[in-house]
């Protein structure tokens, strides 16, 4: 039997745009041969075909971490240091087997996950080494993190989940920071987000019982080390905290209703859906 040529779906093709072409123009290795029609299974075949890349994590994005566990930097600026940087997205090869042609004719499909919150995660790497640790049967495909993040949007993922099962640190880029870098922007969260805080402010008027709110990074941002040290950043619970100022002397009652008069009036807040991830609705720490 014989097959026809296959079509990757657009965002692969994007990924491998930048690799090795072959004179018609098709991906293809260092040495100029298409990976179309190939058996991507066998060793021999990585995918990730930069110039002189040697698979390590680049400088930069290596610098960028170890100043997060340092503690010398924040959320924000690990994930912008993405921008621009190289990763390796995982592509699994299938094919079927032809007895005439003593070859396969190859598949190319991204790897998605299922998050623990049920959302779609699909995950990215800093290095060779992490990928095929995680995945021996997968492959890297090389390329600047904007262009993955855009596959990432293209396959329905809400997450991208950095190095899952790391030995230094696994680390959850969440929806509006994997929009933002998709388009060439610098990330701001929404707990130092200005312009949210602003739309926000109007509410307490809206709210009986609510005299202010203030707004917090969320507990789910902090993340762990392999060696169990804390990271703040890269958590997969709630990004923003907004602490609700009730007025003095509410009873138990009345708090729950302030609260739940702030969760209904913060459904209609589009730049609030645009803008932070998840969200967590508290009463201010300083009134409990």
């Amino acid at each position: 039997m014989t097959h026809g040529p296959k079509h990757l779906p657009a965002h692969i093709s994007a990924l491998l745009d930048r690799q090795q072409r072959s004179p018609d123009g098709q991906p293809a290795d260092s040495a100029g041969t298409p990976w179309s029609g190939r058996d991507l299974s066998g060793e021999g075949n990585p995918l990730h075909t930069f110039d002189g890349d040697d698979g390590l994590i680049a400088a930069a994005l290596g610098e960028a971490r170890r100043r997060l566990l340092a503690g010398d930097t924040d959320e924000p600026g690990f994930v912008n240091a993405l921008a621009g940087q190289r990763v390796f997205a995982p592509v699994i090869a299938t094919g079927h087997g032809d007895a005439e042609q003593g070859d396969k004719e190859a598949d190319i499909s991204l790897v998605t996950l299922t998050a623990s919150d049920g959302r779609s995660a699909m995950p990215v790497f800093t290095s060779v080494e992490e990928l095929t640790a995680w995945h021996p049967q997968a492959r890297p495909v090389a390329a600047e993190a904007e262009r993955v993040m855009l596959a990432a949007l293209a396959e329905g993922a809400q997450l991208v989940v950095l190095d899952p099962g790391s030995p230094i640190l696994t680390f959850v880029v969440r929806g509006p920071a994997v929009e933002a870098l998709a388009r060439g922007r610098r990330w701001t969260p929404s707990y130092q987000d200005q312009e949210l805080a602003q739309a926000l402010a109007e509410l307490p008027d809206m709210c009986p019982g609510v005299t202010g709110l203030r707004l917090s990074p969320g507990q789910g941002i902090m993340s762990a080390a392999a060696d169990g040290s804390a990271v703040i950043g890269g958590g997969a619970g709630p990004e923003l905290s907004i602490g609700v100022v009730v007025e003095p002397g509410t009873d138990a009652v009345g708090v729950r209703l302030a609260l739940a008069a702030v969760q209904a009036a913060i459904e209609d807040i589009d730049l609030l859906r645009e803008r932070a991830d998840s969200v967590q609705v508290i009463r201010a720490a300083d009134q409990s």
